[in-house]
């Protein structure tokens, strides 16, 4: 980033903090001055901030986020004040938005460093969507906080927090229901018969003309359709929900397998004719291989398809377990609170598992030159 934006920033930043001082922070509340330890942490956040656009290059970025700290520190004590809370004015607004534009230059700087390598690069990558979240989660609690949102409307991310951990054994039942019995055993199906349908169909080209427009009009199928029509014919456990997600991972594994399979160039093909060999020997050397990126490509895909339509399936008959059976149940009782938790479960397990797959896909086509260093 550039030290004359980033200068001027952690500027505007500075003068926030400022500003906050002369503001009220709520109706009928002591501004910041009268408030014990809030001065203070101010005071050394905007002291921070300029220091930080005096430097303006990385060392701005470790300053910045200490700074950032302090900054988000002192709003959430003040929204521990019921006079803040609900009722928040424009001086707790200004440190909010000194923290929300501190974070972001943050953030900035590091996404555009390019002098790194190593363990360094990769300590930053990890940094980056890691600030980033906690910045997004930051802005939401103070917002919901400081506007008064009805926790019915929206709860604030350490009230779902709270109900997540108290909860446990609950989202556990629910996350073996949904996640090991019907997602895991529908991913399986739906993309080992994806790649074996593939197989095939590479191999006769006459199937794969037939099964492309079956599969794509299978796909185009309405979700909340085929949910109720997999009920009644496999039951309310998790035997339907396993079959709507093989409907819906099936074809995007039929696509790129295909696709991976044709990817393989013409010097290859005539070499594994020159030296004779079969069909079989060709597509364990040759074809399978070149197919890889795309079947990784498909988990991926279906990684998160796999997990959305096994929720959705829950919604339309279960037993009384499961994150879709919970969310639909909870969000009738408005017990908004337990549908962000169980919608954050899925959130984790979801990346979880599509991690799961990248780190297989990384092990396994380390050949690949989208890898190469």
């Amino acid at each position: 980033m550039e030290p004359r934006k980033l200068r001027l920033g952690f500027l505007l930043a500075a003068g926030a903090i400022a500003l906050a001082f002369g503001l009220p922070i709520a109706a009928q509340s002591p501004p910041v001055l009268a408030r014990p330890a809030i001065p203070e942490l101010c005071g050394i956040a905007a002291l921070l901030y300029l220091v930080a656009a005096w430097f303006a290059d990385w060392r701005a970025t470790i300053i910045g986020l200490v700074a950032t700290a302090l900054s988000a520190s002192a709003s959430l004590m003040l929204l521990q004040d019921p006079l803040v809370a609900g009722s928040a004015h424009s001086g707790f607004w200004m440190i909010v938005i000194a923290c929300w534009l501190s974070a972001a230059l943050c953030v900035t700087n590091l996404a555009s460093t390019r002098a790194l390598g190593g363990e360094q690069l990769r300590i930053v990558n990890l940094l980056v969507p890691l600030l980033f979240g906690v910045t997004v989660f930051y802005l939401w609690e103070v917002g919901v906080r400081g506007v008064g949102v009805p926790p019915v409307l929206l709860p604030s991310p350490s009230a779902a927090g709270v109900k997540f951990f108290n909860s446990l054994p609950t989202l556990a039942e629910d996350f073996t229901q949904t996640f090991i019995r019907g997602v895991l055993i529908g991913y399986a199906i739906g993309c080992g018969t994806g790649v074996l349908v593939a197989i095939l169909a590479h191999r006769f080209e006459f199937l794969g003309r037939g099964l492309l427009p079956l599969g794509n009009l299978f796909s185009a199928l309405p979700l909340v359709g085929v949910a109720p029509i997999m009920v009644m014919w496999f039951g309310f456990d998790w035997p339907s929900k396993a079959a709507v997600v093989v409907l819906v991972t099936f074809f995007p594994m039929l696509v790129n397998a295909i696709a991976g399979l044709s990817a393989s160039g013409h010097i290859e093909r005539d070499l594994m004719r020159s030296y004779a060999a079969t069909h079989r020997q060709s597509l364990s050397k040759l074809y399978l291989p070149a197919a890889l990126p795309f079947i990784f490509n498909g988990l991926k895909i279906n990684a998160t398809l796999a997990l959305i339509g096994a929720i959705v399936a829950e919604f339309f008959g279960t037993p009384t377990q499961g994150i879709g059976f919970r969310i639909s149940t909870e969000a009738g009782r408005m017990a908004i609170d337990m549908v962000w938790a169980e919608i954050a479960l899925a959130a984790l397990a979801g990346m979880a598992f599509y991690g799961f797959v990248a780190l297989a896909e990384r092990a396994t086509t380390f050949w690949h030159p989208s890898y190469r260093t």
